[in-house]
């Protein structure tokens, strides 16, 4: 098995010539694990989109090192790009650029712009530097599952998903839990095409502006569609009121079998999981929760929707979308 520790330098190189040569690695980053390749060679990245069984049009994010090495991949990095790299940089925040032509054309999925981010998980920036004195500029790592699935916060997820042949660097429990946010800036007027842990309030104080509703206009970026982020089992997204009411009806009826509960109050349930009151904790473990309730054999979760505030519109965001993977 290539499952090696993030936390030996010798893995770390013989990450950077995988990558180097073209290859896949399972890569940890603070928000998720993610299937890299280097994102300047088109033909590596279309072994992501192959094993991902991605669409080659549903565009990538490049990790980067820093502002400096988005560089290379960018016409130009408006002034709205740089602040947000100032302040969140490395961070959980990416952002669209316009893209310089003929560069990561594949990564791009085709498109004009380019999505670029520098994570902060210690393992992810170790081989981002040791890739760059290979010649590799940047790394397009989309979430290392099935397109669609829920994504891996731990190595044995990654493994899980693509068996023992692809090398995964085991970098521990990815701290944030869920993709970036993300920022379109290659337009006059930023917009938040999706959330993360970073909120809305905290992007706009940085810019001084408030940003804008995506549109038809907007660039296609990661994780988006309707429908993402779904395990086997159906889920279902239901408020407080709704939720309890559901949970009583079917305990009374004996219908519960099958049936995990994921709220902030104990339920009835087949089996009942905690959701965190704080919403950074909440995001930490909600991959993995939904990951384990699969795992256990739920045929259906119930999960309690999030309270109505800018600091949960990621985990809202993740669950709205694993509910509508299932719309009745």
């Amino acid at each position: 098995m290539l499952l090696l520790p993030g936390n030996d330098p010798e893995a770390i190189q013989a990450a950077a010539r995988r990558l180097a040569a073209g290859d896949l690695l399972g890569l940890p980053t603070e928000t998720v694990y993610g299937l890299a390749a280097r994102a300047d060679e088109d033909a590596a990245v279309a072994r992501i989109f192959a094993a991902k069984g991605r669409p080659s049009d549903h565009p990538l994010i490049v990790h980067v090192l820093d502002a400096a090495g988005a560089e290379p991949f960018a016409d130009h990095l408006p002034a709205t790009a740089r602040r947000l790299m100032e302040a969140f940089w490395p961070g959980p925040l990416t952002v669209i650029v316009p893209r310089k032509p003929g560069v990561a054309t594949g990564a791009a999925g085709g498109q004009a712009t380019i999505a670029v981010r520098a994570p902060a998980h210690p393992v992810a920036r170790a081989v981002l530097a040791a890739a760059r004195e290979l010649g590799v500029q940047g790394v397009a790592a989309p979430s290392a599952n099935r397109f669609g699935r829920v994504s891996p916060t731990l190595a044995k997820h990654v493994v899980e998903e693509f068996g023992p042949e692809l090398m995964v660097l085991d970098g521990g429990a990815c701290e944030v839990g869920i993709e970036s946010s993300i920022v379109d800036c290659s337009r006059e007027r930023p917009a938040l095409l999706r959330p993360g842990l970073i909120s809305r309030t905290r992007i706009e104080a940085v810019l001084g502006q408030a940003l804008a509703e995506p549109d038809a206009t907007a660039p296609k970026a990661s994780g988006t569609l309707a429908a993402h982020y779904a395990p086997s089992a159906h889920v279902r997204l239901l408020d407080a009121q709704q939720l309890a009411l559901r949970s009583a009806t079917a305990a009374a009826s004996g219908g519960l079998e099958g049936v995990a509960v994921y709220s902030r109050a104990q339920l009835p349930a087949w089996r009942w999981q905690a959701m965190p009151t704080d919403p950074a904790a909440a995001a930490h473990e909600l991959f993995a929760v939904l990951r384990a309730l699969d795992a256990a054999g739920a045929r259906e979760i119930w999960v309690e929707a999030p309270p109505r505030d800018p600091a949960w519109d990621g985990v809202r965001d993740r669950l709205s979308r694993a509910a509508a993977a299932f719309a009745d």
